[in-house]
């Protein structure tokens, strides 16, 4: 038991993994960066529910053409980086983000619905350039601790990016919490263009690489973790709406934010300890027990705080499915388009979390609350049961020449 204990809480892969050149400041400038563009969801939302008087219906049309800008773009930008290097994307994205969030506060609806679209399209791309860099400073058998502290930053730029827009639009107004969240996004695109982060490791060449077509790492097994990415997010988008729902039900609303809080910590524990460990379960094994930890979570009743224990188990398994997922990409793929990649894997999540959100609303709508919890859950276990053939095959397969990298990934 007392070695059990000590995996659990061994800090030396932090420390290890910490230790190497240019990680920490690559982690500390995520985490600031991330703040405003968690908080863009919320602030658009109220920008078209206030200053524009138009309805919910509106306003998740302007967050859906954001997010289909986003998904499409995503890979575009990705690649865009493998091929000319990151600072003129940066220096492309931040200046189309400076121009979106400067004007528009000042669009009609009818334009501003698809300057959004085109604002997703060329958004700063920090989440996937994190993870690629991450890819680049940190050696493959160190990587789980990085990419666990990675999912762990983005876990606490959500807690406190959307609050703060909220409590700024406010206390002041929409517009204003606008112009404040673009320039933030601006700041963090300088930011990035300063730190420079490496997209290549040491021992890759500096110079342009020769194409890889897609058929050598598009491979079943990336496709897989791809699938398990948006699965993830599927039931994580899907539990968010759920338990705005279950406590509605209730009559106890006003608990949502602790509620939501304590789902959070409980990712954030969760990463941690996963970063510890020697060993971990793969990606699909996470998601699956992710989906399985979601189902029951609703029979816990309107209470808030039996909500709140009910999500303890789900919520440890947040984190460390998206960190394993990432890591998982980032073994897969090629040096010579893991921007490509993981523009593909930021793709994936955001798909999942556009799809979640409605598909737990429809069912909710149509049944009751818990079921919000059920459908998210039951559709991840089917995406297991889908890829598990792959992750099968994979056992007997020899790894990949396409990764560049001796250790096997399970899907």
């Amino acid at each position: 038991m007392s070695r059990e204990v000590r995996t659990v809480v061994n800090l030396k892969p932090y420390r290890e993994a910490l230790a190497l050149p240019g990680l920490r400041s690559l982690l500390l400038i995520s985490v600031l960066a991330r703040i405003p563009l968690t908080a863009t969801g919320v602030t658009l939302t109220f920008h078209v529910l206030l200053d524009l008087g138009r309805g919910y219906g509106a306003a998740g049309l302007v967050g859906a053409a954001s997010t289909v800008g986003n998904a499409i773009g995503a890979p575009l930008l990705g690649r865009l980086v493998d091929r000319r290097g990151l600072r003129p994307v940066l220096v492309l994205t931040t200046i189309a983000e400076g121009v979106f969030w400067t004007t528009a506060p000042a669009l009609p609806y009818p334009v501003l619905l698809p300057a959004a679209f085109l604002a997703g399209l060329v958004a700063l791309p920090v989440f996937s350039v994190v993870r690629q860099s991450v890819a680049a400073l940190v050696p493959a058998e160190r990587r789980r601790p990085a990419y666990a502290l990675d999912s762990m930053s983005v876990e606490l730029s959500f807690m406190v990016g959307p609050a703060l827009a909220v409590a700024l639009a406010a206390a002041v107004s929409p517009r204003l919490t606008m112009w404040a969240v673009g320039a933030g996004i601006v700041a963090s695109g300088i930011g990035f263009w300063l730190l420079d982060p490496p997209t290549r490791s040491a021992d890759e060449p500096a110079g342009p690489h020769p194409r890889v077509p897609r058929r050598q790492w598009v491979t079943p097994r990336l496709l897989a973790v791809l699938a398990v990415s948006l699965a993830t997010t599927l039931v994580l988008g899907g539990t968010d709406v759920a338990v705005v729902a279950v406590l509605r039900a209730g009559g106890e609303v006003g608990w949502t934010g602790v509620v939501l809080a304590g789902w959070a910590v409980a990712s954030l524990a969760g990463g941690f300890a996963y970063g510890a460990l020697t060993r971990s379960p793969s990606p699909l094994v996470l998601m699956a027990a992710l989906s399985l930890a979601t189902i029951p979570v609703g029979l816990g009743g309107a209470h808030w705080w039996l909500l709140c224990l009910a999500l303890v188990p789900a919520g440890a398994l947040c984190a460390p499915t998206i960190a394993s997922t990432a890591d998982a990409v980032s073994r897969l793929a090629p040096a010579a388009v893991r921007g490509e990649a993981m523009g593909l894997h930021g793709s994936a999540v955001t798909v999942g979390i556009a799809l979640g959100a409605p598909l737990a609303g429809t069912v909710i709508d149509a049944s009751a609350p818990l079921w919000g919890f059920v459908a998210p859950g039951v559709i991840g276990l089917l995406v297991a049961i889908v890829v598990l053939p792959v992750a099968l095959g994979h056992r007997r397969e020899p790894a990949g020449p396409a990764a560049g990298e001796p250790v096997r990934v399970g899907v």
